[in-house]
């Protein structure tokens, strides 16, 4: 009888791996080329994009707003200036300007001779000078005012001086808290056609009926 020797399989190597094996963990350390590593930062950017746009459009829209305030103002301002109101009112009233120890400036002097005309033509039954002094004055403008009309054929009882106020809101004031208390209202106020509107805007706030010429 022929002897047989049986003999177990000697075991494989643990280190030794199939080729599907090594082939798919070497696919695995290797980088995936069909992803961009742009695509990690295209998020962001475009977040930042989109807020740079709306910046820039804000910023657009509030100096286009800006420029319609600017532009808008300097109409009124011109179409005011341009305006030469007389109704019939209850006094013309001529802001205060420089003088000169009791001469009216060359400003003034306009104002006075544009009062004068409005009276004339019957536009109110009075004139109101107003204005007050520069420490060591002698005279108000107010004062000078009403002397040089009353030298030009106006009588004294039609001019009323109102020797107050260092600026034009507290000559307004001035004026509207004497002509409240003759019961007057509206007034046509004579000054430079460029400080026409801003005149007005504060004998409206003070509670005249106020137009300028």
């Amino acid at each position: 009888m022929q002897r047989t020797d049986f003999r177990f399989p000697a075991p494989r190597p643990a280190c030794h791996e199939s080729t599907r094996e090594r082939h798919a963990e070497t696919a695995d350390d290797e980088p995936d080329e069909s992803v961009d590593p742009d695509d990690m930062h295209a998020a962001p950017r475009g977040r930042g994009r989109v807020f740079l746009r709306r910046v820039r459009r804000v910023v657009v829209w509030t100096l286009c707003a800006l420029l319609a305030v600017v532009l808008g103002t300097a109409t009124r301002v011109w179409w005011v200036a341009r305006q030469d109101a007389r109704p019939t009112v209850d006094a013309i009233l001529v802001l205060g300007a420089s003088q000169y120890d009791g001469r009216p400036s060359p400003v003034l002097r306009a104002r006075l001779e544009h009062a004068l005309a409005l009276y004339r033509e019957g536009v109110a039954p009075r004139i109101i000078t107003v204005g007050g002094n520069q420490p060591g004055d002698r005279f108000t403008e107010a004062g000078s005012g009403r002397r040089w009309l009353i030298a030009h054929e106006v009588a004294e009882t039609s001019v009323l001086a109102v020797p107050e106020g260092s600026d034009t809101l507290q000559s307004v004031h001035a004026v509207a808290e004497v002509m409240r208390g003759h019961r007057w209202r509206s007034v046509v106020i004579v000054t430079d056609p460029w400080h026409a509107l801003r005149s007005r805007s504060m004998a409206r706030a003070a509670g005249l009926d106020a137009s300028t010429s």
